[in-house]
């Protein structure tokens, strides 16, 4: 009993004298773990240094379809990240690129620029706040309505989907609306389920406004009943939209083979806060613009969306900034371009376009050029 106890006893003190020197033993490496955090440190500023972030609009939208192109194209590993936001469409994108943290660009639409200008609700001072990158594509006006329904007047009185509140749609739909006479009964639904409460004979009509096709509409299952309404390019509408046409190729299930409905567009644009060159969040969307710009042609290859091939960046939005940074590139891209060269130019333009009922859109106007430059070429070796 004795030896048992001295020797339980022993066991303690080897125990408690042993356990000092473990603990010493597992002590960490002071200047490690400030390596390993400093390495930590560096990688995040780096990665955070180099990712922008696009807010685009819904899901079923085609600007998420164009942020998720420009990821594509212009990621270059941690040179530079572009990250796709999915937002509420157009109006909000605005106030997010203005108020939400971290969010460094926005794809919004001009007559929505416009209408903020306008009414002041995001500060008097709201022209110089904002400044575009580009001018994108033009998104197109989509009334969906059963076949009865052939004219736009006829949906006066009448419920009318005007999508989301406070969406890019509704702000459109509502100008539209009164610039051409028409009050409606206002509602707001998804797209899918006004799809159903049209087939239903519940609303009169649906309207979206995104590029075209639009997901939602190219992808109905039984459209029977149902097609797009014309809407006129009234005197009233000149000033903030375009003539726009939608067809057969567009939406196989909703145009017969042949056929063509004629609405309007509004341009979208790409924009970001008008940041002052000290700030970092200039300094990234510099090397957003250099990539992007300096990759252009890109955009305009399979697989990309077909809306690309619309898309002049040097276009210019009257009445508008253009972010420092993007007229800085396109200054230094342009080559001077003399008296003599403008006449060239003019008579080319006077020869290849014609007598025509429409405007001659940016897109044009820029295959145009492409064309000029190579006939230039010829022009001068003669």
């Amino acid at each position: 009993m004795r030896i048992a106890l001295a020797f339980g006893v022993c066991l303690i003190a080897v125990a408690a004298a042993a356990a000092p020197r473990a603990k010493d033993a597992v002590k960490p490496d002071t200047t490690q773990v400030a390596s390993v955090q400093n390495t930590r440190d560096n990688f995040r500023a780096r990665m955070n240094e180099n990712v922008v972030t696009i807010m685009a609009g819904s899901a079923s939208g085609t600007d998420l379809a164009i942020v998720q192109d420009l990821a594509d194209v212009l990621d270059d590993g941690n040179a530079l990240r572009v990250l796709p936001m999915v937002g509420k469409g157009p109006e909000q994108n605005i106030k997010d690129v203005m108020f939400l943290r971290n969010v460094d660009m926005g794809i919004t639409q001009a007559n929505i620029l416009k209408h903020y200008a306008k009414t002041g609700e995001l500060g008097s001072n709201f022209i110089d706040q904002v400044a575009y990158i580009a001018k994108l594509f033009n998104e197109e006006m989509h009334i969906l309505v059963r076949a009865d329904v052939n004219d736009i007047q006829e949906l006066k009185g009448k419920p009318v989907n005007f999508g989301a509140e406070g969406s890019g749609t509704e702000i459109t739909g509502h100008l539209i609306f009164a610039a051409l006479g028409v009050e409606a009964q206002e509602v707001h639904l998804s797209d899918a389920d006004a799809i159903q409460k049209l087939k239903s004979g519940e609303i009169a009509a649906s309207i979206i406004v995104t590029g075209k096709p639009a997901p939602s509409l190219a992808n109905i299952k039984d459209a029977r009943g149902l097609k797009f309404l014309g809407v006129p390019y009234a005197k009233e509408l000149e000033d903030s939209y375009y003539p726009a046409t939608l067809t057969h190729d567009d939406y196989p299930e909703l145009i017969p083979a042949g056929g063509r409905v004629d609405t309007v567009s509004v341009c979208a644009i790409l924009v970001s806060f008008n940041w002052t060159s000290d700030s970092p969040r200039y300094d990234k969307i510099g090397k957003f613009v250099n990539r992007f710009f300096s990759n252009f042609d890109a955009f305009r290859k399979a697989p990309r969306h077909p809306k690309w091939r619309e898309v002049n960046f040097a276009a210019t939005l009257e009445g508008w900034h253009r972010s420092p940074l993007a007229q800085s590139w396109i200054d230094r891209a342009k080559s001077p371009i003399d008296s003599a060269s403008r006449n060239h130019f003019d008579a080319f333009m006077a020869q290849a376009s014609g007598p025509r009922e429409t405007p001659i859109s940016d897109a044009e106007r820029a295959d145009l050029f492409r064309a000029f430059v190579e006939w230039s070429k010829g022009h001068n070796q003669n």
